[in-house]
C-alpha cells in the first residue's frame, strides 16, 4: 500500500514521498462550523442564522471510506462543500495529510484541491455542455500545469479506466450520454489530477438501480487500484452499508454518532442513529413497520433546540436533555466507536446513564 501507491498504471512517477504513518489520519477535522445569516427588513440586516453545520469533528484514515448520513437539511453536503473551501468556514481546522489547510505554513487550498476531488449528484449541471468530455477531464491537468497533450492522453486513460471507449465518447458532449454515462465521466474528472481524497456527495442517488451498482463496482475497483479514500454522502443507508468501511450520522448540524459500519448498523447507540436504520423497508413480509420510527418534523436550523438537538423528537428525553450539549463520548476504549448521547455519559444526570455506569461499576459509589 505504501509502496509509491504501487505505481498502478499512473502518470509516471520519480520519486516516491515518504510512507505516512499509519496513525496519522489523512483527514482530521475539528470544530467546523458555517452559519447562514438570513437577513430581513428595510435596511437588509442580519436578524437570524442558520445553523448549518456547528462543532463538527471526525477524522478519515487513509484507504478507508466514510460513510456520511442523516435526514435532508442535516448538513452532510454542506461538510463536504466546506472541506473543498467551496464555500468559507466560520471557524474550524481542516488539517489534510499533517498540513493545516489554509495556513501560512500549512497547505493552500490549491494544494489540497490537487490531493482532493469531488463529485457531485447532479452529473449533467456539473459538467461544462460546451466542451467534449475528454477536454472536460483534461481541464483540471492543464490548470494545474500539465502540458496539453499529456493532459488529453490521462483523459483517455481514464475513460478507459471508467468503462468508457475513449475513440467512441472521447468527443461527445454531456448531452449525448445517459446519466450513468455522464456520471463516470465526473469520476473521471475527479481522478484526472490523481488526487488522494474523493468527497462523493450523493454521486449514484439519481441513477436507476442497475446502473447504479455498477458505479459502487467501479467506485470500489477504483479505490483499490489507486488507493483512493472516499468520503461516501447518501441517504441511501443500505448503498452506505454496501460501499463503507465506518459511518457518520449527522442530525441538525452535528455529528451525533461515528463507528465501524458492522457495529453501528448491528447495535445503534445513539437513539437517532436507531431510528434512521429502523426507517429502512424490510423485506420480511412479517417483520412490517407500522408505526414510523421518528414522530413530527425536524426542527429548524435557525432556532434550534438547546442542549440535544434530538430530544425534541426522542422517546428517552429528560431534563438534562435540554440542559447540556453532549459531547461526543467513546463507546469502546480505543475511540474508534462514538456518540452523542447523555444516556452514555457516566454521570451526566440521566436515568440511564446512571444505571448503565452502576452496572459497570458494580454497584459502588464511585
Amino acid at each position: 500500500m505504501s509502496d509509491c501507491r504501487k505505481n498502478i498504471r499512473r502518470e509516471p512517477v520519480t520519486t516516491c514521498p515518504p510512507a505516512p504513518t499509519e496513525s496519522q489520519p489523512l483527514l482530521s477535522v475539528k470544530g467546523l462550523r458555517k452559519y447562514f445569516p438570513v437577513k430581513g427588513g428595510l435596511l437588509k440586516r442580519q436578524i437570524a442564522a442558520i445553523q448549518a453545520v456547528d462543532d463538527v469533528s471526525f477524522e478519515v484514515r487513509r484507504g478507508e471510506v466514510l460513510g456520511i448520513v442523516g435526514e435532508s437539511g442535516c448538513g452532510k453536503s454542506t461538510t463536504a462543500r466546506l472541506l473543498m473551501r467551496l464555500i468559507e468556514p466560520d471557524a474550524g481546522q481542516v488539517i489534510f495529510d499533517g498540513k493545516e489547510v489554509g495556513m501560512r505554513d500549512g497547505m493552500t487550498v490549491t494544494d489540497l484541491r490537487r490531493h482532493a476531488q469531488m463529485v457531485f449528484q447532479d452529473s449533467y449541471s456539473s459538467l461544462n455542455p460546451r466542451l467534449p468530455v475528454e477536454d472536460t477531464i483534461a481541464f483540471g491537468p492543464v490548470v494545474h500545469g500539465t502540458a496539453r497533450s499529456k493532459a488529453k492522453e490521462r483523459a483517455r486513460y481514464l475513460l478507459n479506466e471508467v468503462g468508457l471507449d475513449p475513440s467512441r465518447f472521447g468527443r461527445r458532449y454531456p448531452h449525448e450520454l445517459s446519466g450513468g454515462q455522464r456520471q463516470r465521466i465526473n469520476i473521471a474528472r475527479a481522478l484526472a489530477l490523481q488526487p488522494q481524497m474523493v468527497f462523493l456527495d450523493e454521486a449514484v442517488s439519481a441513477l436507476d438501480k442497475s446502473v447504479e451498482a455498477q458505479v459502487l463496482n467501479l467506485l470500489l475497483d477504483l479505490r483499490e487500484e489507486f488507493n483512493l479514500t472516499y468520503v461516501f454522502i447518501s441517504h441511501d443507508l443500505n448503498v452506505v452499508q454496501y460501499i463503507s468501511d465506518r459511518v457518520l450520522v449527522m442530525y441538525l448540524g452535528k455529528v451525533v454518532e461515528v463507528g465501524p459500519i458492522g457495529d453501528v448498523y448491528k447495535e445503534p447507540a445513539h437513539p437517532y442513529t436507531h431510528a434512521l436504520l429502523s426507517s429502512r423497508p424490510s423485506m420480511d413480509p412479517e417483520d412490517r413497520k407500522k408505526e414510523s420510527p421518528l414522530s413530527g418534523d425536524p426542527p429548524t436550523p435557525i432556532n434550534p433546540p438547546s442542549g440535544c438537538r434530538f430530544r425534541t423528537r426522542c422517546a428517552f428525553a429528560e431534563d438534562v436533555c435540554a440542559r447540556a450539549v453532549p459531547a461526543l463520548t467513546p463507546i469502546r476504549a480505543d475511540g474508534s466507536w462514538l456518540a452523542a448521547c447523555h444516556m452514555i455519559i457516566p454521570g451526566s444526570g440521566h436515568s440511564r446513564a446512571a444505571a448503565i455506569n452502576e452496572a459497570t461499576t458494580g454497584g459502588t459509589n464511585g
